[in-house]
């Protein structure tokens, strides 16, 4: 397996990663050993970076990757863990809590769930208005003095707080949407990453499923969130799903996938980023590998570039009241 190395001061990874979020409930139903198997297949196959959020599932995803780390060596894979994040039995969200000593609490409960004695990358899921980002680090910085934590990470940071956060505590990565129809952080979030010397790990490659050449109109089932996401909304969808027309030419032409060529376009705009496939399928996840093997030449990064224009893409993530208030969106 292809390496990268996130940022600087952090470690080398698999050069694709494994999100596990959508083993938990955020896509709807999800089968638990044929998710278990995808995990031991992507162990097997080089991947080394696992994704996960303590409120994927309210703990359910961490204790699933803890079951099956139980039948692999734990060394080989990097445990990343998003907190902070609060939900209500009903599921709600509540908010985010990132005061030092929730901090601390929180990542007590994600090693008993993990099965673990350290998390690889931790990192707050959101900024917490409330609290700033200094705190919030430095209570992760006595983490890693005291050995529960290896490296710090950001999650949908804005640059001035990626700026603050990294002069607390050497920052390996920025974890945050990414793909060929959400591009919004070339403009100032991607060159202050690498001012800082810090790495990417790229979610949404494939947005949302939108654009993995498996997706039809009116798919999103019973407990998907796509159901209301707006890129998914009819007027919207219409427009995008021509979008990934455009595109499935060019991967033709290459003679790979869509969901290949553009986890690979995500993979070409630089060697600090790792892109995440949200794969809860064996087939999905062979189907992703096979991108690390596509060499996107100028002509065809040029093709792609036709085929899907910057912000041609209609109904972005950030039109959802949700998503508005991300730090990442204020710069």
């Amino acid at each position: 397996m292809q390496q990268r190395h996130l940022g600087k001061t952090g470690p080398s990874v698999s050069a694709l990663g494994l999100g596990c979020m959508g083993m938990s409930g955020m896509y709807g139903p999800a089968d638990r050993a044929e998710s278990i198997a995808t995990i031991h297949a992507a162990l097997d196959a080089g991947i080394t970076l696992l994704d996960t959020g303590d409120f994927y599932g309210m703990g359910h995803n961490e204790m699933l990757i803890g079951e099956a780390l139980q039948a692999r060596n734990r060394d080989r894979a990097l445990i990343s863990v998003k907190f902070g994040a609060m939900r209500e039995p009903s599921g709600a969200w509540l908010g985010y809590d990132a005061r030092p000593q929730a901090v601390k609490s929180f990542l007590a409960y994600t090693l008993q769930r993990l099965r673990v004695d350290h998390i690889d990358i931790y990192r707050p899921a959101r900024l917490d208005p409330n609290v700033p980002i200094e705190e919030t680090i430095g209570a992760i910085a006595d983490m890693v003095k005291a050995g529960y934590v290896r490296h710090i990470g950001l999650s949908e940071g804005g640059a001035d707080t990626i700026r603050r956060a990294a002069a607390v505590h050497p920052i390996c990565d920025l974890q945050i949407e990414y793909s060929l129809i959400s591009r919004g952080i070339e403009d100032a979030i991607l060159p202050a990453c690498r001012a800082l010397g810090i790495g990417l790990t790229a979610y949404g490659v494939l947005s949302r499923g939108l654009i993995s050449g498996h997706w039809s109109k009116g798919q999103a089932g019973a407990g998907d969130f796509r159901a209301h996401s707006p890129r998914f909304q009819d007027g919207n969808v219409e427009r995008n799903l021509a979008l990934v027309e455009a595109l499935k030419g060019v991967a033709e032409a290459k003679g790979v996938s869509v969901a290949q060529i553009a986890i690979a376009w995500v993979a070409a705009q630089g060697d600090d980023i790792v892109p995440l496939v949200g794969a809860r399928r064996r087939d999905r996840l062979q189907e992703a590998l096979g991108a690390l093997d596509v060499r996107l030449t100028r002509e065809d990064l040029a093709a792609i570039e036709q085929a899907v224009p910057k912000g041609a893409a209609a109904g972005d993530r950030y039109a959802a009241p949700q998503m508005a208030m991300l730090d990442s969106e204020r710069g």
